[in-house]
């Protein structure tokens, strides 16, 4: 085995005990030199300039500073960028592919939370629970068992926005259910949509179709208010919208306009703005349900990323390509 190479965290340095546990870290120095307590959040720190020199792996996470053109001429062995989140957008300089250097992101290890918070508000949604929990509150009472016509999740019709990686995680997750999924996606075609299990809709017609419309698409200028005032008004009475991707993805405005009228519910983990200002109607229209970005890694979630991050650092130590690795092409595509 060769010597491991050098590697350096450049993230918030009160994540890494919490994406890097003993364990994970343990597993990541099997196969990478590195120092848990020199963390960078400024490259242009002249006290990490020695240690930037001499970094191959980047160890990135949230919080990572900007790595444009300057930082990589400070990087010259750099060779490898692992990003223990979800998007690298927000940090990564299109340089960074240009110069060869490999980038993986731990996206789809975080993807899973995402979609198993997203399965349970579909199946709540289906069951009435938190409009019956509202219901609850203000009666102070409850008529016991009984009969409720309209609920339920057999057959209910669910109505995926982007076959991302956690749009397409959704869609397995569905799969042991009685629910009817279909995908809007324009960048799959009826081939892929069909190997998927689903049927492919235009955005209109799964708007039209479906009980429960969750959104998981990227945030790009085509997706900005994707689902307006026009398409909400195509959704049937008594539908969902669930969004667990970006809030500007939704046009608030809109939405409100459409609560208020109590036609439809929104479960909402994300907003736009994030978060809310203390006087967003949100917070009071008794159909929405809104968290705070609780549907990412949380908790003791955070170590799965850690540990894709020393799988990753494992495969590139061992000569092979990084399993989770994304090219500048696809990078406007994706969140």
């Amino acid at each position: 085995m060769s010597q491991r190479p050098q590697a350096l965290f450049a993230m918030a340095a009160e994540n890494v005990p919490q994406v890097f546990p003993p364990e994970v870290l343990a597993r990541l120095r099997e196969s990478v030199d590195i120092d848990p307590a020199l963390v960078v959040r400024d490259f242009t720190d002249p006290g990490v300039r020695d240690a930037l020199a001499r970094t191959e792996i980047l160890i990135t996470g949230w919080g990572c500073p900007r790595i444009d053109e300057a930082v990589l001429d400070a990087a010259p062995r750099l060779r490898a960028v692992l990003h223990s989140a979800g998007s690298v957008k927000s940090f990564a300089h299109p340089a960074i592919w240009r110069r060869g250097i490999a980038v993986s992101t731990a996206a789809a290890a975080n993807a899973l939370p995402v979609a198993e918070y997203t399965l349970a508000m579909i199946l709540l949604a289906g069951k009435d629970v938190l409009a019956a929990r509202e219901r609850m509150r203000a009666d102070r009472t409850s008529s016991g068992w009984s009969v409720v016509p309209g609920i339920g999740n057999y057959g209910r019709r669910v109505g995926v926005i982007g076959a991302s990686r956690i749009g397409r995680r959704v869609l397995d997750l569905l799969c042991p259910f009685d629910l009817r999924p279909a995908l809007t996606d324009p960048y799959v075609d009826e081939q892929e949509a069909a190997a998927l299990g689903v049927p492919l809709l235009p955005l209109d017609d799964l708007l039209r179709t479906s009980d429960i419309v969750t959104v998981h698409a990227p945030e790009t200028p085509e997706t900005h208010h994707l689902i307006g005032r026009r398409e909400l008004a195509l959704m049937p009475d008594g539908a969902v919208l669930l969004n667990t991707a970006r809030g500007a993805l939704v046009d608030h405005d809109a939405l409100v306009a459409e609560l208020r009228t109590g036609r439809l519910t929104a479960i909402l983990d994300v907003t736009d703005p994030e978060p809310l200002p203390a006087d967003s109607p949100l917070y009071d229209l008794p159909g929405a349900f809104v968290t705070p970005h609780l549907a990412g890694s949380q908790g003791n979630e955070l170590a799965r990323l850690g540990l894709t991050v020393a799988e990753e650092a494992a495969r590139l130590h061992a000569g092979a390509k990084p399993a989770h690795a994304i090219d500048l092409a696809s990078l406007e595509r994706v969140a």
